[in-house]
């Protein structure tokens, strides 16, 4: 009983205590109260500073390719005394073409691009969406996550033009790192990937020689966005017809 009135007598003596505290104290400690229900984030917090620089320095590096752009922006310049001249791009896409996969990848190539800078051969940076630019990549024949390495000679006032060379080199899209990408030009590691040859190759492939390489990468990417139920039924009606 005496416990019990101590406490009563207790409380009340408590709750003054805590009203007289200065209102900059509650508060305060409301608010280190709430801050110990969010989780840390900070890591993460500062980690995307670091990606979106890279990303911000890539943008202004790296040209979009599209297919009204991709002929001239690969055509090497005649003025210069360097041959051949090299690029490199990108092809990248979204949840269509990339089934979502690509994210990394990209992360990786702007990380690289700085690195790229620093070389005194380093190659000109392009990049292809497949999700945006559909013909361009049914014209080359691309396929995302890869990297394209090309090297383009220019062709002397008193002869043809020398042929193009590109690699392809495809990507992992979970262990490819910017060292990886820098690697397949300042090591050479290109070379390990696929020699572009046959009617697709952009610059000397028979498509290409016979200027008609973009209207078949047109009607490719109509045929590709039909659904594959629509050939089938049309298959099954002209059956019935000849049955």
């Amino acid at each position: 009983m005496h416990l019990t009135h101590s406490l009563a007598l207790t409380l009340p003596t408590l709750a003054l205590a805590q009203s007289q505290k200065p209102l900059g104290e509650q508060v305060q400690g409301w608010f280190d109260k709430a801050k110990s229900y969010i989780p840390n984030s900070v890591p993460t917090a500062v980690k995307e500073p670091v990606g979106a620089g890279a990303a911000e320095v890539a943008a202004k590096t790296v040209t979009p390719l599209s297919i009204s752009n991709y002929e001239e922006w690969l055509t090497p310049d005649p003025s210069s005394t360097l041959s051949p001249q090299t690029y490199m791009v990108l092809v990248t896409g979204g949840n269509k073409t990339c089934v979502g996969q690509c994210g990394k990848i990209e992360k990786a190539w702007n990380e690289s691009v700085s690195l790229l800078a620093a070389d005194p051969t380093a190659p000109h940076l392009g990049y292809i969406n497949c999700d945006n630019e559909g013909p361009l990549c049914a014209t080359w024949q691309a396929q995302p996550p890869t990297i394209w390495h090309i090297q383009r000679p220019i062709a002397k006032a008193d002869q043809s033009a020398p042929a193009s060379t590109v690699y392809i080199n495809y990507l992992n899209v979970t262990t490819t790192s910017a060292k990886d990408i820098v690697a397949l030009h300042s090591g050479q590691r290109y070379e390990e990937g696929i020699l572009y040859e046959g009617y697709f190759q952009p610059f000397d492939g028979v498509l290409a020689q016979y200027g008609v390489n973009k209207a078949v990468g047109y009607v490719l990417y109509a045929f590709g966005l039909v659904p594959s139920w629509t050939f089938m039924l049309v298959i099954s009606m002209v059956s019935r017809t000849f049955m």
